[in-house]
Order: C-alpha cells, then structure tokens, then sequence
C-alpha cells in the first residue's frame, strides 16, 4: 500500500506541508522513496512532565517536534532510524493509559496515545515499517537502546547512594547510560558513549566502574541493563567514526527541547495514516484539484478560456466535509 504512494504528488505535497511547518529549523525530509505514512499527536514522557508532541511516520524514519502552533509551525525536529527503532508496550496504570516504548541506539522514550485503538494503529504502522525496511535491507534488528530517562518526580532520593535528598540546591541528575536520576556526587564522572556522542557523557559510579572493565569491542548500549554501553573513553577514534551518523542528532542536547511550554490543550485529532484509506481528507482533495486544474489550465488556450485564471474554482461555495488539517 505504501509503495502506492512512492511517486504520487499527493505523497509529494505532504511531505512538503511537512517541511514548511517546521520552516529553516527543520532537516530538508523530501528524499526518493520516501514516504509520509502517518502523522499525529502523541503525549511523550519528559523528564519534568509528559508533554504533547507532533509525531511524523515515514516509511524510513520516525520524526517528531514541539507543537509551536498546532498543525501549523513546530520546532526542534528529531528525527530516528526506523532500522534502530523498537517498541515495547506498557501496562496501564491508574495514572497513565495507552503507552509504549519506543526506542533507538541514541534515545528511548515513553509515549501516550489518546485512546487503546490509536495506540494499536500507531505501534502497528510502525512495526509494518521497520519489518518492511530491514527485510529490503536484509539487516538485522538492532538489540541494544539508549536507556530510557526516569521522569524527575519518580525520584525524591538519589537512586544510586538511596541518601541524598532533592531538593531546590540538590538538583536531579540522569545518567546517560542507565537512566537513573542521581546526585552531582554519583555522577561526577564521564564516559564516552559513541552510539548518543562524540563527547564524553555523565554517568553514574555504577554504570562507570562497569563501563571501564567493559573490553571496547564488547561494550554494548545494554550490556547490564537498558542503555548500558559504548567504546573506551580513551579510544580517539570513536568520535571519527560516529561523528557522520551523530551530525544530526539531539538526544544529548540535555533535553533542553523539554522545557519548553506546551501549547494551549486543543480539542484531539485522531491520527492520519495514508496508503490504507481510500477517501481523501479535505486537503488531499484540494490539492488533487489544485493538479489537475493547472494541468488543465496549461493544456488550454487562453482565447478557449478567458477566465480560467478569474475563477479556478467552479464551485466556491462547495463544502468540503469537515476532517482536522494536516499541517
């Protein structure tokens, strides 16, 4: 069903629609082949509070940013391999409903979906994407992840030395190999993990005494826990080697992305997904019309047609049945 839509020009103009929301901030995301499956909102677990993202499905990657203006602008684009991503999915609980994980070699995280069903369409276009792309690609799910972040208010007490008590002087630190929230002094020291940097990251004791014993070509981003990984500190070739793949990545700016405010709650949209529908929404069908009416215009003297450029539309006052915007 995707591939239907490989050379469409409807694929074409959403991925274009796409690229002007996130506006010069964003990574240009038009390239051959791919294509724009799905798109929605989802609540993404941050390390203060979940916080509404704007999520986009390719057929090749994962992206997602902040909702500056909804369907409108977003910012800070993150974009994730479909060939590093795997999902997981989570229990309800009495405070959080519809959930999963989702995770690659450089970020992991929690996500919500509004309702069970989303959850189910979400996870399993995603699946359908990483099985189709590694079975074209003949390679091999990847096995180990970063760690998933422990939200701050999971943690009142440092989860390394069980001593330390948060508070406003006593900030909260993640270890960046395992998760955990611990304090400046279980995590005064630093290791390079070449799969989330080129520069070495905070760790805690634990994940650094395990991580130095650990021989390079053994260390893996699991190895003893979620997360747990990366090259010797000292090896000076590490940050050569992954500088390429890293040249785009986010998942170590501190998640400074996180704290910025959410926009004002708006009534919920269900996800699009394309390929597997045979109605088009409003907007695909203004912009077939929009096509087929230039073709037509070009193909058409003007002397046959003196007002074609007056009124493109025959119909102005035509409704159009009311379904959420794309961007």
């Amino acid at each position: 069903m995707v591939d239907r839509l490989v050379n469409s020009e409807l694929n074409t103009r959403r991925i274009a629609s796409v690229e002007s929301c996130f506006g010069s901030s964003g990574v240009p995301l038009a390239v051959p082949g791919r294509v724009l499956v799905g798109e929605g909102v989802l609540t993404k677990m941050c390390r203060k509070r979940p916080k509404s993202r704007q999520f986009f499905l390719f057929n090749d990657i994962l992206v997602y940013g902040n909702i500056v203006i909804g369907k409108k602008k977003y910012n800070k684009q993150h974009i994730m391999p479909l060939e590093e991503v795997s999902l997981e999915s989570i229990d309800d609980n009495q405070q959080y409903h519809n959930g999963w994980y989702i995770r690659t070699t450089t970020k992991s995280f929690v996500v919500y979906a509004a309702t069970s069903t989303e959850k189910q369409e979400w996870m399993a276009h995603i699946n359908k994407c990483v099985e189709d792309l590694l079975r074209k690609s003949g390679k091999k799910p990847v096995e180990n992840h970063a760690a998933v972040w422990v939200p701050d208010a999971e943690a009142s007490i440092c989860m390394h030395c069980k001593k330390t008590q948060f508070t406003f002087v006593q900030r909260r630190h993640h270890c960046r190999n395992c998760g955990a929230v611990v304090c400046a002094g279980c995590s005064a020291k630093k290791f390079l993990l070449p799969k989330q940097s080129t520069k070495a990251q905070r760790v805690c004791d634990a994940c650094y005494d395990r991580l130095r014993h650990t021989p390079p070509h053994a260390a893996t981003s699991s190895a003893g826990g979620p997360g747990l990984g990366g090259s010797s500190a000292h090896d000076p070739d590490a940050s050569d080697r992954s500088g390429s793949k890293l040249a785009n990545d986010s998942s170590n700016d501190d998640d400074t992305d996180e704290e910025t405010n959410s926009p004002p709650a708006e009534a919920h949209d269900e996800p699009r997904f394309y390929g597997d529908n045979s109605v088009l929404s409003a907007q695909d069908e203004s912009i077939a019309s929009t096509t087929s009416t230039g073709i037509a215009a070009m193909s058409t003297p003007l002397a046959a047609n003196p007002n074609a450029n007056m009124n493109p539309n025959p119909n102005p006052n035509a409704t159009q049945s009311p379904v959420a915007n794309k961007c």
